[in-house]
């Protein structure tokens, strides 16, 4: 339910100096900053939803990207930043606007996101790792990066498709994020005992579709 992002899915700065890339058929070599070409995040063709569940029932929306860029190396994602602005999160299954309200100024509280103190996440991408033979239209890479929500910072990798082509680079999938790990820790069974039925699940999604040019 109340978990999310975003989710974020979602910057800061980049790579370092450099990062370590698999390519397709080979083992992990290093891609230097230097040799890698700077897309832009396009936030209006980018999108970001996230879904959240507790024992009894979930809830999902969308968060909107601010910017951030992706760094190319020939037609091959080597790293980059995304950055979320995390005042945009909102719920979309939740019809009844008091309803709708009431959820989303507890997700702002300092029960879930914190937003006023907390207004955007990041996500800096630290390696690719490419997926041998995978099939066109499935998952080809493993991304590694690290994820900053609330102040904290944690590194958490996912299966996403990657591709660059006439001068886009893109970037979509599904990563899964483990809430309390960045001190969002309300109604997580890890933490509070005997909550029964109202527990909301640890675990929640990002699911996204980022597009640079």
């Amino acid at each position: 339910m109340k978990k999310i992002v975003l989710s974020a899915l979602v910057a800061a700065t980049f790579l370092g100096t450099s990062a370590f890339v698999a390519a397709p058929g080979t083992n992990a070599v290093r891609v230097e900053k230097a040799a890698a070409k700077t897309y832009k995040v396009q936030p209006q063709l980018s999108t970001l939803g996230w879904e959240g569940k507790a024992v009894t029932h979930g809830h999902n929306g969308t968060a909107q990207f601010t910017g951030g860029e992706l760094m190319v190396n020939g037609n091959q994602l080597v790293g980059g930043t995304v950055t979320v602005d995390m005042t945009t999160v909102k719920t979309t299954d939740i019809k009844d606007a008091d309803s709708n309200t009431k959820f989303m100024g507890h997700i702002n509280s300092d029960d879930f996101f914190s937003t006023s103190k907390f207004p955007t996440a990041t996500f800096k991408i630290t390696k690719v790792a490419y997926i041998k033979g995978a099939a066109a239209d499935a998952n080809n890479a493993n991304i590694t990066g690290d994820l900053t929500i609330k102040g904290k910072t944690n590194s958490i990798t996912f299966p996403a498709k990657v591709g660059v082509k006439n001068g886009v680079a893109a970037a979509s999938g599904t990563a899964t994020v483990d809430r309390t790990k960045y001190d969002i820790k309300y109604g997580s069974k890890s933490f509070f005992e005997g909550i029964g039925d109202k527990a909301i699940y640890d675990d929640f999604t990002l699911s996204f579709n980022v597009i640079a040019k």
